[in-house]
């Protein structure tokens, strides 16, 4: 097992951040209407999934403060994954897709 320098070495990083990437991918086809509502929300809260882990690295010297950012987080991916419920029932992804993105925030 490697030694973890840095925050972007976490695989649970890695993942949510390609994550976060393909979620803005595919909400680039999302209808005009919802830019300023789900399309900017799903966008938002997924990228905040992966940006309170950093945070929670830079604090992880502080148990408390660590652990508060990992919940943080945990709310972003719980927000991101009742968004992505909204996309696949609005029609805006395929099933393929919501799966992808669903299994990689939730485990």
């Amino acid at each position: 097992m490697s030694t973890i320098k840095f925050h972007q070495d976490l695989k649970v990083f890695q993942k949510l951040f390609e994550t976060a990437q393909l979620i803005y991918e595919l909400s680039k086809f999302f209808p005009k209407e919802e830019l300023y509502s789900l399309t900017d929300q799903i966008r938002r809260s997924s990228r905040s999934v992966t940006a309170n882990i950093s945070e929670a690295w830079g604090k992880r010297k502080y148990e408390k403060s660590f652990i508060a950012k990992l919940t943080d987080s945990e709310g972003e991916a719980r927000e991101t994954q009742t968004w992505l419920q909204f996309a696949f029932a609005c029609h805006y992804m395929n099933e393929e897709q919501y799966e992808i993105c669903t299994n990689n925030i939730t485990k």
